[in-house]
């Protein structure tokens, strides 16, 4: 696999998880695979394989949802003695420290999950100075389409053991690196004023390629603004600066914060708190 595409400063990992659902406030991981690049290009893998084993199954300490299971293979009887994600977290965020992300539509699920489980097991992990680069955003904006049809697309390969994490992880990866070599030097024409591409392989100028909105959080609650200040971006309060909103109602920082928001939005939310009273 060649990796001299790359334009890395730090590691790059490419992930993918398997859930129990798509609610990031109730449901939890079951497998994640991670392959990280590092700059000289050499390449590790998490887990390691070994023998046939080479899936990283979690307990997620609930039950999973046969219509999850029917997707992803994977049955309470599967997890029952496996370790939690608590039990990785420090080992997981050791593999992660100063590494780029990125994944297949990783930007709105994968990354936002993984930030969950982190701070729920008591991690602070913070996703600033990481680029995120989602190989689905950069498919949908020069080609516009699921994993399996982009792997058949620019690789050429039929997808086996999809929606299994280290299968569709190495996928992923594959996926990337040959998008940076064919569009290297393309740019596609979508409107009569609006052209994409090329697409970058510095790591910085690709994490913002891959950016469809600047989200201050990963759950999209908070955008930020031309000037860099965080808005709401739901409720009576869309479109306006959360400071202003803290100032005039103090009490809905409170509300926010005992609500069944996400972790990291309530983490964002706190850290423009903090800020106003320095």
């Amino acid at each position: 696999m060649d990796t001299s595409v790359l334009h890395l400063k730090r590691p790059l990992v490419i992930f993918d998880l398997e859930t129990t659902g798509t609610d990031l406030t109730k449901d939890r991981i079951v497998e994640i695979a991670m392959i990280k690049v590092n700059v000289d290009g050499s390449i590790e893998k998490k887990p390691e394989r070994r023998g046939h084993a080479h899936r990283l199954l979690i307990n997620p300490n609930m039950p999973i949802p046969l219509e999850s299971s029917l997707i992803h293979g994977i049955y309470d009887e599967d997890v029952r003695d496996k370790p939690t994600f608590q039990q990785y977290a420090k080992s997981m965020a050791s593999f992660l420290d100063g590494c780029d992300l990125g994944g297949y539509n990783s930007n709105r699920f994968d990354v936002p999950f993984l930030a969950e489980e982190f701070l729920r097991s008591g991690i602070d992990f913070d996703l600033e100075n990481r680029n995120l680069i989602d190989v689905q955003n950069i498919f949908h904006k020069m080609e516009q389409r699921t994993l399996r049809a982009a792997y058949r697309f620019y690789c050429d390969k039929e997808l086996e053991g999809a929606h299994e994490a280290l299968p569709d992880t190495e996928a992923t990866l594959e996926v990337l690196l040959a998008q940076l070599h064919r569009y290297e030097n393309t740019t596609v024409r979508i409107s009569e004023e609006e052209t994409v591409g090329p697409v970058p392989t510095d790591m910085d100028e690709l994490g913002v390629f891959c950016q469809r909105q600047s989200f201050a959080d990963l759950a999209g609650r908070f955008v930020f603004d031309e000037a860099g200040e965080v808005l709401f971006n739901f409720g009576q309060h869309k479109g306006k600066p959360v400071k202003r909103v803290l100032e005039e109602n103090p009490g809905y920082y409170g509300w926010m914060m005992g609500a069944d928001f996400p972790e990291y939005t309530k983490k964002v939310l706190r850290r423009v708190h903090e800020g106003m009273k320095s």
